[in-house]
């Protein structure tokens, strides 16, 4: 099993930042993807951003700019740093790492984004 730890989120303010850790442990031999995906309120899971093991990143085209993923594979540790940050950006964001066939997620950690 692999469990996974998020943190970083919280309330900022339009135009402000924020960054998201999420951290696996347990039996992490063998992850290779990890990444963020959001759900809104009434609204499906998206996908936010991915990053393979030797760093190859993959984007929603919206938010292309203003989110960047990074990965530290020392600490087995995935982050989101959000820049530009829109109130239309509110939800719950949730750390997924794949691990050969199987994939695990996060219990996810609140971004809001309210003046």
């Amino acid at each position: 099993q692999v469990q996974l730890v998020e943190s970083g989120g919280g309330l900022v303010q339009p135009g402000g930042s924020l960054r998201l850790s999420c951290a696996a442990s347990g039996s992490i031999f063998g992850i290779n993807l990890m990444g963020w995906y959001r759900q809104a309120p009434r609204k499906q899971r998206e996908l936010v951003a991915t990053i393979t093991t030797n760093g190859i990143t993959n984007y929603a085209d919206s938010l292309k700019g203003r989110f960047t993923i990074s990965r530290d594979n020392a600490k087995n540790t995935v982050y989101l740093q959000m820049n530009s940050l829109k109130p239309e950006d509110t939800a719950v964001y949730y750390c997924r790492v794949n691990k050969l066939v199987q994939v695990y997620w996060g219990q996810g950690t609140q971004v809001t984004v309210s003046s």
